[in-house]
């Protein structure tokens, strides 16, 4: 889901770059210092992850993890999506830096959504509310980031139609995949050190 560089229209990347600085400029000021290395290692883990390219006609598609980052994160999820962005583009041209703002803010804005939505799910002793917040959760996030990335298209010109509409249906699978995947770390998390999901449930 990286939009490359020349391709959306100076209004579309205004408007992601304001949004982007806000939604950091939240998260820096939420943030617990004592939290940096962990927000730092689901920042790389969101780096390695989007990194695996499937390609797929004009588009590819890929693990995104925003979701979890949504959970474990909350409002620092936007730094962490943001530096991950940041260092993929400049080490191996996977967006741009001009379009920085509209990825960060497709990725991160939809993790910290779904954050407010789940985060009460996942610290729920009854154990099927944690599966189905915690699926909903990835599926959701990676709907809700293909569909502001089809949007980005979209404002930017009619003639992206295909393509965005292309971009939803490619990442259907994924959204699957992802709300598994999901569901799978919120339960080790809750057997092994369930206060990462205290912890980001009570200080954003």
């Amino acid at each position: 889901m990286h939009i490359s560089e020349g391709i959306l229209s100076a209004p579309v990347l205004a408007a992601g770059a304001a949004l982007a600085v806000a939604g950091t400029g939240i998260g820096l000021k939420k943030m617990d210092y004592d939290k940096i290395p962990e927000v730092a290692i689901l920042s790389s883990v969101f780096f390695v992850a989007s990194l695996i390219h499937v390609p797929l006609g004009p588009t590819s598609v890929h693990l995104i993890l925003n979701g979890l980052l949504g959970l474990l994160l909350g409002w620092a999820a936007f730094p962490a999506i943001l530096v991950a962005l940041f260092l993929q583009g400049i080490l191996f041209q996977f967006g741009g830096l001009t379009t920085l703002g509209v990825n960060t803010i497709n990725m991160a804005l939809p993790a910290v959504l779904c954050y407010f939505l789940f985060r009460n799910s996942i610290t729920s002793v009854n154990n099927r509310r944690v599966i189905i917040g915690a699926f909903c959760c990835g599926f959701l996030a990676v709907g809700l980031s293909g569909l502001m990335v089809a949007l980005s298209l979209l404002f930017t010109g009619q003639s992206f139609l295909n393509v965005a509409k292309l971009i939803l249906l490619a990442h259907l699978p994924i959204m699957v995949i992802e709300g598994l995947f999901t569901v799978f770390v919120v339960k080790f998390l809750k057997k092994v050190k369930p206060e990462m999901l205290e912890v980001a449930n009570a200080t954003n």
